[in-house]
């Protein structure tokens, strides 16, 4: 049966250190998009502190979502529903986003659906280009998540390698703050690349020999510590040969990356790979990727940068689709710090008419 259900969604995410609202229109027409981040409050840090980081949302949360409207151009009243993250996240981050929407949803009655925050990021790169179609390998890197999945049309993704250790974004964050960078490290790094020689270090490509499409990222960080302190430390080097650290730990982080999707490609026969997350904003990466794309004839999709870290517009353009198939979620709806791709413990119990219904 066809759904009636209208696609005028807002969207609300706040799984880490992001708030963000955005409303979508279907079929994936990006009315608003505003993002409220945190890099100052969390930079002395050198890395994200949960407790700030919801201390931060319950602040911003009613301006960010109230900026949205605006810029979208709508009233409350004009909503047909209402999206939020509901994990994998911070729990204290995600509750103030999710407890935001629930209020919303339940004084202006409409239908509320909980979005899991890795397939937002795999929507993400479906709304920035409408000619990527199912079946295809996504490829998840962020602060949180490095991993590998299978998108089929219908059904959730299919894990097919992920890390063991630290997420690639992690070891961004913290050879960054080895070599003296500032905070958010992923940009850091790639900015002090930009000046030096990816060759002059020859950093271990973790995994590189060892069958299968899991990645490790702990030992890598090692590797740099270790040539950090081969050379004296960091007081003892200058601004070039931070550089030229900098632009081999890249190499070695993203040549991983490479690697291991060209061999999930080779393995799923297909042809078609979405790279999605905070990571996949870095030059290298996507200079690399759409190499190895033009070699051996494979196609390349990157969402915008600003669809690359998080964002609402993910989670309305997903929540649009879930509430179109017709899922609810009830007011019990609740956040998980941690959930695999497929699964939605949240929804169970959840009704199918609009929310609170039958719970």
């Amino acid at each position: 049966m066809k759904s009636s259900f209208r696609h005028r969604v807002l969207g609300i995410e706040s799984s880490c250190d992001e708030m963000a609202a955005a409303v979508v229109r279907s079929p994936g027409e990006l009315l608003s998009s505003v993002v409220h981040g945190q890099n100052e409050v969390h930079r002395p840090y050198g890395g994200v502190v949960p407790e700030l980081a919801s201390r931060d949302h319950v602040r911003a949360v009613s301006q960010v979502v109230e900026a949205a409207l605006v810029e979208a151009g709508l009233e409350t009243s004009q909503l047909d529903g209402i999206a939020v993250t509901a994990g994998p996240g911070l729990v204290g981050s995600l509750l103030v986003g999710l407890s935001f929407g629930k209020a919303l949803a339940y004084r202006l009655e409409l239908p509320l659906v909980g979005v899991h925050h890795l397939v937002g990021h795999l929507v993400a790169a479906e709304l920035s280009d409408a000619e990527l179609v199912a079946p295809y390998v996504g490829l998840v890197v962020s602060g949180g998540h490095t991993a590998l999945y299978r998108v089929e049309e219908e059904g959730p993704p299919r894990l097919l390698g992920e890390t063991r250790d630290d997420a690639v974004g992690e070891s961004f964050d913290k050879v960054a703050k080895l070599l003296g960078l500032e905070y958010p490290g992923g940009p850091a790094i790639s900015q002090a690349a930009q000046e030096g020689d990816p060759s002059a270090v020859r950093f271990p490509r973790p995994m590189e020999k060892q069958p299968g499409l899991d990645f490790s990222y702990s030992g890598l960080k090692t590797a740099v510590a270790v040539e950090l302190e081969r050379r004296g430390g960091l007081a003892a080097l200058g601004r070039r040969e931070v550089s030229d650290l900098a632009a081999s730990f890249e190499a070695a982080a993203t040549d991983s990356l490479v690697l291991k999707a060209r061999r999930a490609l080779r393995g799923e026969g297909i042809s078609r790979i979405a790279v999605v997350g905070g990571v996949a904003a870095n030059r290298r990466l996507r200079e690399r990727m759409r190499q190895a794309g033009e070699k051996e004839g494979f196609r390349v999709v990157f969402p915008p940068t600003e669809l690359c870290t998080d964002n609402a517009a993910m989670i309305a353009a997903a929540g649009a689709r879930l509430l179109a198939r017709g899922e609810r979620d009830a007011l019990e709806l609740n956040a998980f710090s941690r959930v695999p791709v497929g699964e939605t413990p949240w929804r169970r119990g959840a009704s199918g008419g609009p929310a609170g219904e039958g719970a």
